[in-house]
């Protein structure tokens, strides 16, 4: 079944002719919502671990987790060019020098092409913003910014500890660099309606970002979240209502967004609820069959609409 939607693993072949995957790296930086600079308690929803693997605290050099994973991903997907993701709490938190010193080991891995970096749009100086700028001319850099929702009561109810006007100001800061801009968006938020998550699909449209993550909001033992779920004061999404909801937010992006993911991976052992969340390849079969079934795509409620033809693949080897 073709995609009806600008999916990552086909852009990244296109630009590079082969398969790249990333590498997630535990790099060990806090967050200001976990260290008491904003907050001690962080986001509702987050775990002390922060989707962390774990794998500093273990001792594990940012090269080691690289290769390691090189030697993974190369096994199972017959990737040859990878990206380091820095993903566990946020990755531009910390002073510059330590910053470069762990990007800079990260590329000097062989067959690393770029680095993606998640952080929040209240944590990024303009020095690191120069510095990014800079790899980008040899390299494909992403920088993933977690909004979650464009809506300031949603963003302070769930203890974001920064508003819309935060992101919309760093996606300014960080447009014209040669820097992809990734969106973070949470699905199902406490409070949310429908009409609430598709505003945020629509003003992400206009932004100009290059690229949108969807997250399914599930609850991950130890949260805040937890809790209200089980005071009853907090419902999960159903399959289908989250997967009805992932196809119209699509259909209000513009066909040039790549969108990295549409769903998350909850560890199984630290999941509460809802437990459909871990058919992850279920769910995606069930967005492109409701896509196909509304004769719709990326895009389709906006005048750029996505055709696979429209991203031509790249003559690299």
């Amino acid at each position: 079944m073709q995609n009806r939607y600008h999916d990552f693993n086909t852009s990244l072949k296109n630009q590079f002719g082969c398969r790249v995957q990333k590498i997630t790296v535990d790099a060990g930086f806090s967050c200001p919502n976990r260290d008491g600079t904003l907050s001690t308690g962080g986001c509702i929803y987050c775990n002390p671990r922060g989707s962390g693997t774990g794998a500093y605290a273990r001792g594990l050099s940012i090269t080691d987790q690289l290769l390691a994973g090189k030697l993974a991903l190369s096994r199972k997907y017959k990737a040859k060019k990878f990206i380091a993701y820095f993903q566990a709490f946020t990755n531009t938190y910390a002073p510059f020098d330590p910053l470069k010193k762990k990007y800079d080991e990260a590329l000097a891995v062989n067959d690393v092409v770029g680095l993606s970096i998640g952080t929040r749009p209240d944590c990024v100086a303009e020095k690191v913003l120069d510095l990014l700028e800079a790899y980008a001319k040899k390299n494909l850099i992403w920088i993933e910014y977690g909004l979650q929702s464009i809506h300031d009561a949603t963003l302070s109810l769930i203890n974001r500890g920064h508003d819309f006007k935060s992101f919309q100001n760093s996606v300014a800061a960080t447009k014209n660099r040669g820097i992809n801009i990734c969106a973070h968006v949470i699905l199902g938020l406490p409070g949310e309606k429908k009409h609430h998550m598709l505003e945020t699909a629509e003003a992400l449209a206009e932004l100009g970002i290059q690229g949108v993550k969807l997250h399914l909001l599930y609850v991950i033992k130890g949260t805040e979240l937890e809790k209200l779920f089980h005071e009853n004061k907090y419902r999960c999404l159903e399959q289908k209502e989250y997967v009805d909801l992932v196809c119209d937010f699509l259909e209000r992006l513009p066909a040039e967004v790549v969108i990295q993911r549409l769903t998350g991976d909850p560890h199984p052992r630290e999941l509460v609820a809802p437990s459909w969340s871990l058919k992850k390849n279920e769910t995606l079969t069930l967005i492109r069959e409701t896509l196909q079934k509304r004769d719709s795509c990326q895009g389709n409620r906006t005048n750029r609409v996505y055709s696979p033809d429209a991203f031509p693949a790249s003559s690299k080897p």
